[in-house]
Parts: structure tokens; sequence; C-alpha cells
């Protein structure tokens, strides 16, 4: 009899004990739906590591997207060429799946399409191995590059209407998504200041809201043939002169006309690193799902982190839920970020702009508003 009634108890404990787990992961993803993280992803070495950052940091902290920033750091047999020198294999990749999967958390991988396709002094693979996509093959890359310079050489474009870069491109698309077992694909598509060049035979003089549109459609219509989803930084689809965003933040060469032109079912990154700006509204306006992106400034991802939940709290219902939640950024290798969190347990607290010190404060103050009765 006493055993029954002890296991009776026990059972009744771990009842309690679940129940209040799914109602604290209700409570949360309530209030925000996407709590993410952007990284780069791991070099090989790093994997295990990485791994375990995913069971020590992310899932502690309710992280539940993973976006990682692959491009040319995979074993591409579509491509090998394309690979890194040193680039994850398959079996790393499905490390990394089995690992997300264990700890409830969307894996998204992310390749630059459209723009930064260079950096600094370097072409990156899709236009050294492919010249003829360059959509600015006469601006010549400079021995010693500074910004700005009489080119306006940020970083090269593709050509989004040369006929034959979309059968490349989606060749490395569906491997990585395949590798990543991924339902959605994150394109990048940020900081685009090549498009529609006029000496470019097939887009000059064309309409680059139209040619930014028509990049973001062929795409999503792509991965929606596998029924996936597209993500994308939010910067081309904001007035840059309108709003006071500037060049970086927000477009100066008219392609933000194309928020009206793109389908409605694109989740939108929306970073801003100096300030707590409201454009989620925006983007939640024109029908679009949204997370707001910081970087480095922990005190500013608070803000954007309060702002968000009043976002959701206030909206209507037809709005609410294009209020999806946050993406924290981080734009150091991933080796990097993880020391910087290990030196920070250590009680090297870094002071004034950190990432590690905004990831930490960010999702603190997230769990902090989740736990609020």
């Amino acid at each position: 009899m006493k055993k029954k009634t002890s296991l009776f108890i026990i059972l009744l404990l771990f009842n309690h004990a679940m129940s209040t787990i799914s109602f604290s992961q209700k409570r949360i993803d309530s209030l925000m739906p996407v709590r993410g993280l952007c990284i780069a992803a791991p070099h090989p070495a790093e994997v295990d590591d990485f791994i375990q950052f995913i069971k020590d940091e992310l899932k502690p902290r309710n992280v539940n997207t993973l976006i990682l920033r692959v491009d040319w750091n995979y074993q591409y047999s579509s491509h090998p060429n394309f690979s890194d020198s040193v680039a994850l294999s398959k079996h790393d990749a499905k490390k990394l799946v089995t690992a997300c999967r264990k700890n409830n958390i969307r894996l998204i991988p992310q390749i630059n399409l459209l723009g930064h396709q260079s950096w600094a002094g370097t072409i990156y693979s899709l236009l050294k191995f492919y010249p003829e996509f360059d959509e600015t093959p006469h601006v010549k890359m400079p021995e010693k590059y500074v910004w700005p310079n009489p080119d306006g050489l940020y970083c090269k474009s593709y050509c989004p209407l040369h006929p034959d870069v979309h059968k490349v491109v989606f060749e490395l698309v569906d491997e990585v998504c395949e590798a990543f077992e991924s339902d959605a694909f994150h394109a990048g598509m940020d900081e685009v200041f090549y498009l529609g060049d006029d000496k470019c035979p097939r887009c000059q003089g064309r309409d680059k809201a139209e040619l930014f549109a028509g990049e973001v459609r062929k795409i999503r219509d792509h991965l929606a043939q596998n029924k996936r989803e597209l993500w994308i930084w939010g910067d081309r689809l904001l007035d840059g002169r309108s709003t006071g965003y500037g060049m970086w933040e927000a477009s100066y060469n008219n392609t933000h006309r194309s928020i009206d032109m793109i389908p409605k079912d694109i989740m939108i990154c929306d970073w801003h690193y100096e300030r707590a700006d409201k454009s989620a509204v925006y983007f939640a306006m024109k029908g679009l799902r949204v997370a707001t992106s910081p970087w480095r400034n922990p005190e500013l991802a608070v803000m954007q982190v309060n702002d968000m939940v009043n976002f959701r709290k206030d909206a209507t219902p037809e709005m609410k839920d294009r209020f999806q939640g946050m993406v924290q950024t981080v734009w150091t290798d991933a080796g990097t970020f993880i020391k910087e969190g290990q030196a920070a347990k250590s009680g090297k607290t870094s002071t004034g702009l950190s990432q590690w010190a905004c990831f930490d404060k960010l999702f603190k103050r997230v769990n902090e508003l989740a736990s609020v009765k």
C-alpha cells in the first residue's frame, strides 16, 4: 500500500512538473515566438564546442531559432570548387542538425544572395568562378580597399537577370538546405549597392525596386517548391532618405519600393544597431512578419525587446503575429564569440559595446518578461 501511495505521489509531482514546463513554454512562445541567434557556422574543428554551446548557452536561454551563416563553409558536391579550403562536411552538418533537434531549436542556413559577393579586396566563390555573373565587371577590385572610394565599391553583386545565374545559385541553396534538413533559408540580401548598373547590358535602365523584388520572388518561389520559407534582412525595403536611417540600414537606390512588390510570406530580420528604431511596425503594416535584430549594444537590445513585446501586446489581432520576436546577430566567427562568453563567465566582463553582453542581456530580458505572472 505504501509503495502504491509513494508511486502515486511521484506521478503527481511528475505531472505537475510537466504541466509547469508546458505552461512556461506556452507563455514564452506567446510572448515572443522567435527567439533567435544569427552567427557564422563553426569551422570543422569547432563543431563539438559549438554543440556544447547549443546545449549550455542556447537551450537554457530558451533560444529556439539558429541562423547559421554557412556561405562557403560547406563541402558542396554540386560545386566543390566553391567551398573554403577547410569546410564543414555533411557529417558535421548532421551533428549540428541533431544537436538543434535535441534542444528544440529551428536551424536555418544562410548563403548571401544578390549582394555581398565580395568583401574588401576579395571576390567570393560565385563571381570568382563565374565572373560573367558580375553586375559590375568594370569595377576592379583594389589592391588596397578603402571606404569611401570612387567606384562606390562596398560589396559586389551578381546580376539577377543573367540567364544562367539561378541554376548555379539554386543548386547551392538546395544542397545546403538538404544538408541542414531545414524548412527555411536565409538569403541575406542586405546592403545591395550594385543593382541595375548603367553599364550592365541586361539591367541598365530598369527600375531597381522591380529588380530587387524580382530576385526576392524568384528565390521565394524556388524555396516554396520544397515547402521552405524565405528569410531576408530588411534594410533594402526601407527608405534611407525619408527615415534618416542612412544608406546602410536602409536604401538610397530606390529598392525600398519593392516592399509593395514581394510576397507577404517572407520573414524579415530588421536590423538596427545604433537606435531602437520602430521600423518593425512598418513591416507589420505592410503585411510582413518581422523580427528585430540587435548586435552589440546591450542597453539598446533591452529596449528593442521591450518594444517587440509591447508591439505584440498592443497590436490588433490582424497584426499581432507579424511581430515575431528577436534575432541577435554576431559578426565574428563562432569560435571567437564562444571564447568571449567564456571570458565573461570567468569574470572578465566587458564594458560598453559587446556582442556577448548584448546576447546575454537580450535573452535575460526575454526570460524575465516571460516569468512575470
